[in-house]
């Protein structure tokens, strides 16, 4: 079936977050919704938010979920605030515990932060299927990227998160904690042995370098034919993994990734507040 896809361009951390529709009636999902964050200020904002927030009510839309393809690292979720706002449930891979168990020891959280990923309504293994009103979704468990990363088919379409961007710039990085190149590797594989004709719509864009204008839908045969990290001649495994981690030994940290962990990893909440009311994100030293 075919699946209504709206993208909205956040420039400030160049994301990409959709609404899917059922095309038979008012249901909706919300994929990788981001909240402002300004590092400088330690600020949020919901410019973003407010924007899909928007779209969903002109339509006359009802949401369903909100979907995490993994925990970010370069943006903050805005699934809470969107969810107390239009309702829905919030769902993301069950290896989020691998994550939350790993960032846990990171951010020196301590007994009293949740590692059973109980912060997200639902929990997706490799294989679950669910829907969207009467639009079917199936999960793939797709990581490398990070231990957690899965890619939702919706009809005829395929959310990839962060595993692939549009073929004239490549894969994702593979360096995070939980991270493989090779795992990368065979879980692009298994998005390349979907049909042809299937829509592959990225999480992010960059504007490689020749191209004017940032674009995030593209296909499996263009993925297949043109990518220029598993494309076309490039379709080793030996000759991926050896470029991608000499690639990523000269890639600096996302400039929101501490803020981003933290949040995202709780589903998007903020850390509980001091007796006063204030909220304090934590910056471990030498750790990342």
């Amino acid at each position: 079936m075919h699946s209504d896809v709206t993208g909205f361009f956040d420039e400030a951390t160049n994301t990409i977050s959709y609404v899917v529709q059922d095309p038979q009636g008012r249901a909706c999902a919300i994929i990788d919704s981001v909240l402002d964050f300004d590092h400088a200020s330690g600020r949020t904002d919901t410019v973003s938010a407010d924007a899909i927030i928007k779209f969903v009510r002109d339509n006359d839309l009802v949401l369903e979920w909100l979907l995490e393809s993994h925990v970010h690292a370069d943006h903050l979720s805005a699934a809470p605030y969107i969810q107390d706002k239009l309702g829905g449930k919030i769902g993301i891979g069950q290896n989020i515990t691998v994550i939350q168990d790993t960032f846990g020891k990171v951010f020196n959280e301590g007994t009293e932060f949740q590692r059973d990923g109980s912060q997200f309504d639902s929990l997706f293994k490799d294989g679950d299927s669910f829907h969207i009103g009467q639009l079917r979704a199936d999960v793939i468990h797709t990581p490398g990227h990070t231990p957690a990363c899965l890619t939702y088919v919706i009809g005829d379409a395929a959310f990839v998160g962060d595993t692939m961007f549009m073929p004239d710039f490549g894969t994702a990085r593979c360096d995070f904690p939980g991270g493989s190149s090779a795992e990368l590797y065979q879980s692009i594989q298994r998005i390349l042995s979907l049909p042809d004709q299937t829509r592959i719509f990225v999480g992010h864009d960059y504007k490689a370098p020749g191209r004017d204008e940032y674009a995030w839908e593209t296909t499996v045969a263009e993925q297949r034919a043109m990518n220029v990290h598993v494309g076309g001649d490039h379709n080793s495994q030996e000759e991926f993994v050896a470029m991608r981690d000499a690639r990523d030994e000269t890639l600096a940290m996302p400039k929101l990734i501490i803020p981003s962990i933290q949040v995202n990893m709780r589903a998007g909440q903020m850390p509980e507040p001091d007796e006063e009311g204030d909220i304090f994100l934590k910056i471990p030293v030498n750790k990342l």
